[in-house]
């Protein structure tokens, strides 16, 4: 027989009040993006936008591709034109081309835009990104970066008779056109460099790098990020004084 004194008697353990978890938003943002606070561009009074990887037309990509959508990218573009708040857009590109219409839909929709914009090629502009990185009013190449320009070609069914030649032809020169009109190089240098021999080991075209495609005329200037963002602010300053001007009234 055991009597229970109760000087012994065990008292239940206080409970240990658990610390809130503090600062989850900053361990997600290290999870996805590795850093530990993002820039806060709300205030800000230019659009970033990027161009990576393939840009993905009317065929869609397999899920391990990197891929830019043209369907997400012209909406954006349309709203950026109606955001009063936003007075321009930095475009910046790493991509390996892509389908040809949807590459041409985006330029022609970045050359049309009344705000100005400015293209920045880092890594590569390689084959339909060219004439994206000329649609704006000012681009940059950084000096590393390269720009392969090639012919048109086709994947899938092809059928072998002249109108396919044909069809091939005219979306070359669409191209041709396109980025002879919205840049410095002329039609016949952009040809030779597209169609030249020995340059790329299983292909036709040339890979140009970033000096070079300044001194063809392709790209207005060698900068990065600083030099890009400085140039979209100036373009900004001439904007506004263009639009303050229209708006007076006698």
């Amino acid at each position: 027989m055991t009597m229970e004194n109760p000087q012994f008697e065990q008292s239940p353990r206080p409970e240990i009040p658990q610390k809130e978890v503090k600062g989850s938003g900053i361990l997600d943002k290290i999870q996805e993006l590795g850093q530990t606070n993002v820039p806060d561009m709300a205030q800000s009074n230019i659009h970033c936008m990027t161009v990576v990887g393939q840009i993905e037309g009317h065929m869609q990509l397999p899920p391990q591709n990197k891929t830019t959508k043209y369907e997400h990218i012209i909406p954006q573009l349309v709203a950026i034109e109606q955001n009063l708040k936003l007075e321009g857009l930095l475009l910046i590109l790493n991509t390996v081309g892509g389908d040809v219409e949807a590459g041409l839909a985006i330029s022609e929709m970045i050359a049309s835009m009344s705000k100005p914009s400015v293209t920045l090629v880092l890594g590569g502009g390689h084959s339909i990104g060219v004439p994206i990185a000329v649609a704006s009013n000012y681009s940059f190449i950084a000096e590393t970066a390269t720009m392969t320009i090639h012919p048109v070609r086709l994947t899938g069914l092809v059928i072998g008779v002249p109108q396919t030649f044909e069809y091939l032809d005219k979306m070359q020169e669409r191209v041709i056109s396109f980025v002879t009109k919205h840049s410095s190089i002329t039609e016949e240098k952009f040809k030779e460099l597209m169609l030249s021999k020995g340059n790329l080991t299983r292909d036709i075209g040339t890979n140009v790098v970033g000096t070079d495609a300044v001194k063809y005329g392709l790209i207005d200037e060698v900068g990065g990020i600083g030099q890009a963002l400085n140039k979209l602010n100036e373009l900004i300053d001439i904007y506004r004084e263009k639009n303050s001007v229209g708006d007076v009234v006698q």
